[in-house]
């Protein structure tokens, strides 16, 4: 049987047979799988992150009370300059940032130290570092009741201590210092196992030689830890600062539960250690009025922003003064 040769020159038609397809497949798939994988991400905080802080936007924007969520009036901007026009609202701002420089200067500090002494090796390293994560494995519900009984201006365990000093009692709820030293010592004792980790995973990562070399030049311990560990931490400590302010600044459940969590001590009897979480939930939950409780939201994330640019300017110019 004669077979016909194609003609020279001539243009094979395209194979449309399995390969084809599978080619075809491949492209789409390399393609479009990327997107796929990030999609849940995208998906579960726009519904969790993006949807809420929209909302919130728009409820700032009307009159919404919790008697008649299906009724709001628009009123603009007068949610934010209600809030504004609050000298408690200015009270808890200033209430946040000293709690917040009170409770995280000294657990950074804390932190950094009980990280440089479990950078050296221990007997049982692993069981001291889940030692020092302990605290933070406890629920923030727990640990403020605790400390509720420890800060009790009657029969309280501080208290009891320091009668042997003749210090005699001291109100720590009710005290405009006392009741801000208290929730400090409650959000160190609970984050400053954490951040000890961080730093000593970053102490580990620091590239031994440098130690060495430091060494070699007569270098002691403490001039090791200023002259090599500090100068390699500084992002991670910058890091730290970070989220140690945002922290600060969602403080709640431990001003809430300082005095037991009683409902007509929210804040203090004189909003001495109310901060912004607390006013928040005091106009939202308490008096019932949504818009000025989400302009105090937005506020917030305002005053977040301009924290982490005043962080972001320092960290920039520390990097330029060491290079």
């Amino acid at each position: 049987m004669a077979t016909t040769t194609p003609a020279r020159g001539a243009r094979t038609p395209p194979r449309r047979g399995p390969s084809a397809w599978r080619t075809r497949l491949w492209r789409l798939d390399d393609k479009v799988s990327p997107y796929a994988y990030i999609a849940p991400f995208f998906l579960v905080f726009g519904a969790f992150g993006l949807y809420p802080l929209l909302y919130t936007g728009w409820i700032a924007l009307h009159r919404v009370e919790m008697t008649g969520l299906d009724r709001s009036e628009w009123v603009g901007w007068d949610n934010f300059a209600r809030i504004l026009q609050d000298s408690e609202f200015w009270t808890a701002v200033s209430n946040t940032f000293v709690i917040g420089v009170l409770s995280t200067v000294p657990q950074l500090l804390v932190a950094l130290g009980l990280a440089h002494l479990l950078n050296y090796r221990l007997r049982a390293s692993a069981f001291w570092r889940t030692v020092v994560l302990t605290p933070y494995a406890t629920s923030v519900a727990t640990a403020a009741l605790v400390f509720a009984l420890v800060f009790r201006a009657d029969g309280g365990l501080l208290n009891w201590v320091l009668g042997f000093a003749g210090l005699g009692d001291t109100d720590w709820g009710n005290g405009t210092w006392t009741s801000k030293i208290a929730i400090s010592v409650i959000v160190i004792w609970r984050w400053t196992g954490y951040n000890a980790l961080i730093y000593l995973a970053a102490m580990q990562a620091v590239p031994t030689d440098l130690y060495e070399a430091a060494s070699l030049d007569g270098a002691s311990r403490w001039q090791q830890f200023r002259r090599v560990t500090i100068p390699s931490l500084r992002p991670t400590i910058l890091f730290t600062v970070v989220i140690s302010t945002i922290g600060a600044m969602q403080l709640f459940g431990e001003p809430l539960l300082l005095q037991g969590g009683t409902l007509g001590a929210v804040g203090g009897s004189e909003h001495q250690y109310e901060t912004l979480s607390i006013y928040l939930y005091n106009y939202g939950w308490k008096l019932g009025h949504l818009g000025p409780a989400a302009a105090v939201a937005w506020a917030m994330l305002a005053l977040l922003l301009l924290i982490a640019l005043i962080n972001w300017i320092v960290g920039r110019v520390a990097r330029r003064s060491a290079a």
